[in-house]
């Protein structure tokens, strides 16, 4: 008996070590990678094996979080915003949450991608409410207002953030002049700090963490700026502005004192120095890159993402140079696994495919239509994890098997 419960405990632990679970946005660490291996190197005709389809994910754009055996997005019903929960092995439906807050917005519907962590959920409606839910059934732990309770100021397609949970703080970024982010206890949802030096107004961003020059801080992007606050206090460590247009949305980028940004409307792509200074030092501004919403990801030292008027490119991270473009699936967002990117084209079929990720040029191992595909553009990114492929199309969720053999 002794022996078959150790046998079970380390089949368990081995079993947790390998999931590839995708628990927020942007995968594990917010930078679009995948961990998983094993994955299909080639797609068949018509594209991977379809497991299941669910539907009554609701109105709305968000993406979808995977972790512990269970699906989280967001949608507007006819009231409200909701948080919805689904089997990963199924897609059956497991529980909705109560209203998160009122539906609508410009572009009707939810804008977030859910937070989970451990047994919590994090979720924000597009209209500031953010809840706290048990990931088990749904119900809500706390509420706060991010207009209300924090001051906050949004722009004109309403917030669009997904939650950042780091150690005890769950963090989001209200905007305005009472601090630009908020750090919260995550299980109490007690305010711990707000950055009183950065004071930028929301835009559509999401934070990132890093570790750099000692520090655990926290990267946010604006209409403004980008900038870096520190995570125990929420003091102010660096800002390089940085003025976008109309609304400035992908992800911020950090590697090795590197900080790179990219937004559509024209602006194009920077990269800063980060050092001792208050203000990073420029390295380039240029328009080779000029991501509107699909994202960017950062590989071997090269960023790979679509581009407004180019298509799909590799630039090189230190010198902001195009090594390849093509015209690909047309514009749309990008996610990586296991020597591969998913782009998934934003309009006309949804037509999503694999190309390997490299710097030789654009090399297609595959591509298919969507299914049903309906009539708002496609912005949910699509999701890889535990040989799975998720693609949402607002009240659809399709996913995929591309598991190899």
């Amino acid at each position: 008996m002794r022996f078959t419960t150790t046998l079970l405990l380390a089949t368990a632990i081995a079993s947790s070590l390998h999931a590839t679970d995708w628990p927020t946005w942007r995968g594990p660490n917010r930078d679009g990678l995948s961990t998983e291996t094993g994955l299909l190197k080639q797609w068949p005709a018509g594209g991977p094996t379809l497991a299941w389809k669910a539907t009554d994910m609701g109105v709305g754009y968000s993406s979808l979080s995977v972790a512990n055996g269970r699906i989280f997005t967001m949608g507007d019903g006819p009231d409200a915003s909701l948080v919805r929960a689904y089997n990963e092995k199924d897609g059956k439906p497991l529980w909705v949450s109560a209203p998160v807050g009122k539906p609508g917005g410009s572009y009707k519907g939810t804008r977030c991608t859910p937070t989970v962590d451990g047994d919590l959920v994090y979720a924000l409606g597009q209209f500031g409410d953010f809840v706290c839910l048990q990931a088990k059934d749904g119900k809500e732990v706390w509420r706060k207002n991010l207009v209300t309770d924090f001051g906050g100021r949004f722009s004109g397609w309403q917030y669009t953030e997904s939650p950042l949970v780091d150690g005890n703080k769950v963090l989001v970024t209200p905007g305005g002049k009472n601090g630009a982010i908020v750090a919260l206890d995550k299980k109490t949802g007690a305010a711990i700090w707000q950055s009183k030096e950065f004071t930028d107004g929301a835009h559509y961003s999401s934070i990132v963490p890093v570790n750099y020059s000692g520090k655990r801080q926290y990267v946010q992007f604006t209409a403004e700026s980008v900038a870096s606050v520190d995570a125990a206090t929420g003091a102010l460590l660096w800002r390089a502005p940085r003025k976008g247009q109309t609304a400035v949305i992908p992800t911020p980028i950090f590697s090795d004192g590197i900080v790179y940004v990219t937004s559509g409307y024209g602006v194009g792509c920077n990269a800063f120095k980060v050092g001792s200074s208050a203000s990073p030092e420029e390295m380039y501004a240029n328009k080779n890159m000029a991501n509107h919403h699909g994202g960017v990801i950062l590989k071997d030292g090269h960023l790979f993402g679509f581009s407004d008027g180019k298509g799909w490119v590799c630039q090189n991270l230190k010198t902001g140079e195009i090594v390849w473009s093509d015209k690909g699936v047309g514009k749309g967002s990008i996610a990586y696994a296991d020597g591969h990117f998913v782009i998934r084209s934003e309009g006309g079929k949804g037509t999503t495919a694999l190309i390997e990720a490299t710097t030789k040029g654009y090399v297609e191992k595959g591509r298919f239509d969507q299914p049903e595909r309906g009539k708002e553009n496609s912005w949910a990114h699509p999701v890889i994890a535990n040989g799975r492929l998720y693609l949402r199309d607002q009240d659809a969720l399709f996913a995929y098997d591309v598991k190899g053999n």
